[in-house]
């Protein structure tokens, strides 16, 4: 059984600094068997990042449709697990108003962080939460979890403006707003004509971004883990899709020489 100073140690050995800025991607199940379970690790990453900023993506992109379509934040449960919702009603953390891509924040700047998100047309393009992961040179940890749950690469596609990944009409939504208002927005969803999960092509970029420094193999708990740089994996991106821009949809692998710059 793990203890608390036993992940303080494992953050330690990844080389994190406490004033990172750091989205967290869980699979609490991969972690194994924590003394105080899911608390007991949020209270290590609330603790070892309090001089930075944590996130953690509160999505609500699998229950929010056009049915139904009010996203209270103050509500509404995350449908990516255990330690978002937990984490989302913890005492010092703000949710952003992002109907389905939500992010919740705990530390320095985070009302900065999440401003503007309810003005967003689509899920994480420029100047969202995503976005600005890699203006504060953040880093995306993904415990337990590969990069098929790595929301940034989704950011990546959309700065890049790789075709076929949004409707072709936005979703009519009605957000509750701190002051209960209803705000009514539009807002377009992922979405790809081939495929019903278009992050599932994110692992054929695995390799490249180990070969590239851009990601590395850390441990957490019992989970394996990716420790990735938010700007080295927009440019291992960009480099690839630069030779063929659907080529993650496309392609069955990614020929190496795409990513081995000279």
């Amino acid at each position: 059984m793990y203890k608390k100073q036993d992940l303080l140690l494992h953050l330690e050995k990844m080389g994190l600094m406490p004033n990172d800025t750091v989205l967290v991607h869980s699979s609490m199940k991969a972690i194994g068997e924590v003394d105080g379970g899911a608390d007991t690790v949020l209270d290590v990453l609330m603790e070892y990042f309090s001089e930075g900023l944590l996130v953690l993506p509160t999505h609500t992109w699998a229950t929010i449709d056009e049915i139904y379509n009010v996203f209270d934040p103050a509500m509404e449960p995350a449908c990516v697990g255990i330690l978002p919702n937990l984490f989302r009603n913890r005492p010092g953390v703000v949710r952003s108003l992002h109907p389905t891509h939500s992010v919740a924040a705990y530390g320095k700047d985070s009302k900065a962080f999440i401003e503007g998100e309810v003005d967003r047309t689509t899920p994480c393009g420029p100047g969202s939460c995503y976005d600005r992961l890699r203006q504060r040179n953040g880093k995306i940890l993904l415990i337990g979890v590969g990069h098929a749950r790595n929301t940034f690469i989704h950011c990546v596609e959309e700065l890049l403006n790789v075709p076929e990944r949004l409707t072709k009409v936005p979703t009519y939504f009605k957000i509750v707003m701190p002051d209960k208002q209803l705000k009514p927005v539009f807002v377009y969803r992922h979405d790809n004509p081939h495929t019903d999960h278009i992050s599932d092509a994110y692992t054929k970029l695995e390799q490249a971004f180990y070969d590239r420094k851009a990601a590395k193999k850390v441990m957490f708990g019992d989970a394996a883990c990716i420790l990735c740089d938010a700007n080295e994996i927009y440019h291992v991106t960009k480099d690839i899709l630069s030779h063929q821009i659907n080529c993650l949809m496309e392609l069955d692998e990614i020929p190496k020489e795409w990513w081995n710059l000279t």
